[in-house]
């Protein structure tokens, strides 16, 4: 048996990139899985490749920032797919902002906070009173190095944001796991999964790759399948007894 059968799995962020693969890992799982992200056309794109496969999927335009768009959603869910078990918070990054401190303004700093940590604050403000009502849920926010660590390829925003995130993981954890909610999060490495990052890491002279690669004990990046993979585990029931951590899924780059 699929280990998400029968589960109902909402995905921030999910039109491209990372949070296309963990949409389509869920659901590949068993997930009945809700596509969003902000523009229609890539929505549209996502929701038709996981069909074409087989894959159970909808998609919903959800600006993560604004609440009532984000109450919305999670109300159109539960009343299509009859519930909600699983959300990943993966809508965030580094959002194109400069990540010199000397080029960073207020708009960026408050760009990256918004989307990254407030939106996933709202989400999960929004999925928790479903999740209780029907007897728990998982959520797992995708936080990064940067979040306890530092960045390679974003700014302090980026990195303050993240530690936010973990942050807010540790206390929904402790203040839901009575009521059957567990609350964790995942820490990748730089993962290229989008043209910002793509242009990030071609920016970089081959010098600078081959010094960072060297950092990773496992000598390469890491595959956005392979962030998937850690999704999967954490909101099946191969991980009922963890919540509140932030599992590093990074090739050894960072060992405490």
């Amino acid at each position: 048996m699929r280990r998400l059968e029968g589960k109902v799995a909402l995905v921030t962020g999910s039109a491209q990139g990372m949070g296309l693969a963990i949409a389509t890992a869920l659901a590949a799982e068993g997930a009945k899985v809700a596509i969003s992200d902000l523009d229609e056309g890539p929505i549209g794109r996502a929701v038709d490749t996981l069909r074409q496969q087989g894959l159970e999927a909808v998609g919903h335009r959800m600006d993560v920032t604004r609440r009532e768009q984000v109450r919305q959603s999670v109300q159109a869910i539960r009343e299509h797919w009859g519930g909600l078990h699983v959300l990943v918070n993966n809508a965030g990054g580094g959002l194109n902002t400069p990540y010199r401190l000397e080029e960073i303004e207020e708009r960026h700093w408050n760009l990256v906070l918004d989307v990254n940590l407030k939106g996933a604050f709202l989400c999960c403000q929004a999925a928790i009173p479903v999740m209780v009502q029907q007897g728990g849920g998982v959520i797992v926010n995708i936080s990064a190095l940067a979040g306890h660590w530092r960045a390679s390829l974003a700014g302090v925003q980026y990195t303050a944001a993240k530690a936010g995130v973990e942050g807010l993981t540790r206390q929904l954890a402790y203040d839901w796991g009575p009521q059957g909610i567990r609350v964790n999060a995942v820490a990748p490495t730089v993962t290229i999964t989008g043209e910002r990052m793509e242009r990030l890491w071609k920016d970089k002279e081959e010098q600078e790759q081959q010094r960072l690669i060297q950092q990773i004990p496992l000598r390469r990046l890491s595959r956005p399948e392979e962030i998937a993979a850690a999704v999967v585990f954490l909101a099946s029931e191969e991980a009922s007894y963890i919540t509140g951590i932030t599992l590093d899924v990074c090739g050894g780059r960072y060992l405490r």
